[in-house]
């Protein structure tokens, strides 16, 4: 089984039309675009043959974690981090969030308020055509070439509330409550074998967490993100650019958050929200291409 390299490139990035700077770095290819001179960074993620979902042996794994084999045959770019409430506001003139604050990620959005965020943002940047990823592109994203059931390893719980692996690269149940700084935490005391004793928790400030190989933060914990595709089950076999059902009655999240038990903060974990739904565990990150 084939999976994509480190991303990095030996050629000079082109800058698209879109990007007010672009480069490399140790994780590959990055472009900032721009509005009202709040830049918000994308990476470049290489196309790729990768094992969607999860084997049998994972902590945590669920009945629709099937595993399969998915070719992504575009390269295409991933947001480094969940839309932040600054650029929402920005672009929206609102914040809905709870956590109010510039760089937590938004939340209480719905699928069709994304809709709406994305249109009016790409009215603002010519040609960046920004999208939510697809359920594929999102794991793949997450991944960065891994195949463990974290980017960072195993996720090996010790209780509920408390894998040790977690610590350094996710926001979750067990540590939520470190360095929380608002007054409308969420009382989290009763939640048990928490990795850190804590009590008021909620969401973080994005890229505090360590990224994975492709300079992507907080794929795991901190918000749930919404998907493009339809809530469905999985193609068996090997499947070209997957886009998920033509119908359903529910969108894909995926990622975990600020106050899910530990097996929830898998690449492979899969929820669905209703399109409607507006809560606090629940934001997004953008995506582009393969058109740049």
């Amino acid at each position: 089984m084939s999976v994509a390299g480190s991303g990095a490139s030996p050629e000079t990035p082109r800058l698209p039309s879109w990007a007010v700077a672009t480069g490399q770095d140790a994780h590959g290819t990055w472009a900032d675009f721009e509005v009202a001179g709040y830049r918000t960074r994308l990476r470049r993620v290489p196309a790729g043959t990768f094992m969607m979902g999860a084997p049998e042996t994972e902590a945590g794994v669920g009945p629709d974690e099937l595993q399969h084999t998915v070719t992504l045959t575009h390269d295409y770019w991933l947001a480094e981090s969940e839309c932040t409430q600054t650029l929402w506001q920005i672009v929206m003139g609102a914040n809905p969030s709870y956590f109010v604050s510039a760089e937590r990620p938004v939340e209480q959005v719905t699928w069709p308020d994304v809709q709406m965020f994305l249109e009016r943002l790409n009215a603002r940047v010519p040609g960046l055509h920004a999208r939510l990823p697809s359920e594929a592109e999102w794991e793949y994203g997450c991944r960065a070439g891994t195949t463990s059931g974290t980017y960072a390893g195993e996720i090996a719980p010790v209780g509920t509330y408390n894998a040790p692996i977690l610590d350094d690269i996710a926001w979750y149940g067990g540590n939520s409550g470190v360095a929380f700084e608002l007054d409308n935490g969420f009382d989290t005391s009763f939640l048990p074998d928490k990795q850190y004793p804590d009590a008021l928790a909620g969401s973080h400030t994005v890229k505090l967490k360590q990224p994975n190989r492709w300079g992507v933060y907080d794929c795991l914990g901190n918000l749930w993100e919404w998907c493009q595709d339809w809530f469905g089950p999985y193609d068996a076999g090997t499947v070209l650019d997957p886009q998920g059902p033509a119908t359903g009655d529910g969108r894909v999240i995926r990622g975990g958050a600020w106050m899910d038990q530990a097996v929830d903060i898998r690449a492979a974990n899969r929820n669905q929200g209703t399109p409607v739904d507006k809560v606090i565990i629940l934001g997004f990150r953008i995506a582009l291409g393969p058109d740049e």
